[in-house]
């Protein structure tokens, strides 16, 4: 049977009510858990929950700025295929088309946008010091590689620590590299971790503090140094091997259990299933 007009009405209204007193109640409860009052914070709706995020524009001003504006609505975006500029709210409708459990789950990806990237990319903003990279020695005594380096085989070796190191000290060919075995050798011993990263093409700032890349930490994606799009990732566990090479830009103060629950099942990037959790819209709260 059918409710009386009169009687639906008011309850559409009260069931209205309760759920706006809930949000708030969300957002309450996020904004006293900020690390600082003043910055931005983001409600994350996706179809498994909502995601609150502190923005951090005190260390990476102009990526958080950045983010907000695609998320917002206000970057202009060239549909090439038509001559038509749009200024979407870029992440509504996407989905996490990246989760690896225990690691990290991603968005963002202009691959898996219909209108694609924006034509700006942004530098990065990391403070290698502040992180103390500097400090941290890229070979160990027993020959082994520094952790926070992740190097697991003779490739990685040779493409992110030798490959840069040949072309930082102009080394041409195997002539030249056998005359400079030894010089070689005692660069390798004095090197630093962020040295190895500076030789991949990193450039860091000491204009801003810089976080480590821990369990709720959102950062950029990127191709490389220096390729900061709309695509972010938040890390669901710590990722030391991470720190100094993405940018971090907010951190999860409430809502990880919607994390964890959007990371739990391995999505293939190069295989998005339907399963994947979609965003319905990121914005920022007032």
């Amino acid at each position: 049977m059918a409710l009386p007009t009169s009687i639906l009405f008011p309850l559409i209204a009260i069931l209205l009510a309760l759920a706006t007193v809930d949000v708030h109640a969300d957002v309450l409860s996020a904004k006293r858990v900020m690390e600082n009052i003043q910055n931005p914070l983001l409600q994350v709706n996706t179809s498994r929950g909502v995601i609150f995020i502190e923005l951090l524009p005190q260390e990476a001003p102009n990526n958080v700025a950045n983010f907000i504006a695609l998320a917002e609505g206000e970057v202009e975006i060239l549909d090439t295929n038509t001559e038509t500029a749009f200024r979407p709210h870029y992440f509504d409708g996407m989905r996490f088309h990246r989760v690896v459990p225990g690691f990290l789950i991603q968005a963002g990806s202009p691959l898996h946008n219909v209108l694609g990237a924006p034509q700006q990319v942004l530098t990065d903003e990391i403070n290698a010091e502040a992180l103390g990279l500097a400090n941290q020695i890229a070979l160990n005594t027993d020959g082994s590689f520094n952790m926070l380096l992740n190097i697991g085989n003779k490739i990685d070796f040779e493409n992110e620590v030798l490959k840069p190191l040949y072309n930082e000290m102009d080394i041409k060919n195997e002539s030249e590299l056998r005359d400079r075995q030894y010089e070689v050798l005692e660069t390798l011993n004095s090197l630093s971790v962020k040295d190895i990263y500076e030789y991949q093409g990193f450039r860091y700032t000491t204009n801003h503090p810089t976080r480590a890349i821990s369990r709720g930490t959102m950062a950029l994606a990127n191709q490389g140094p220096n390729t900061n799009g709309p695509e972010f990732f938040i890390s669901l566990n710590d990722s030391p091997w991470l720190t100094g090479r993405n940018t971090v830009i907010g951190r999860v103060i409430e809502g990880m259990e919607t994390v964890d629950a959007i990371g739990e099942h391995l999505i293939d990037p190069l295989n998005s299933s339907q399963s994947s959790t979609i965003i319905y819209s990121i914005r920022q709260v007032d």
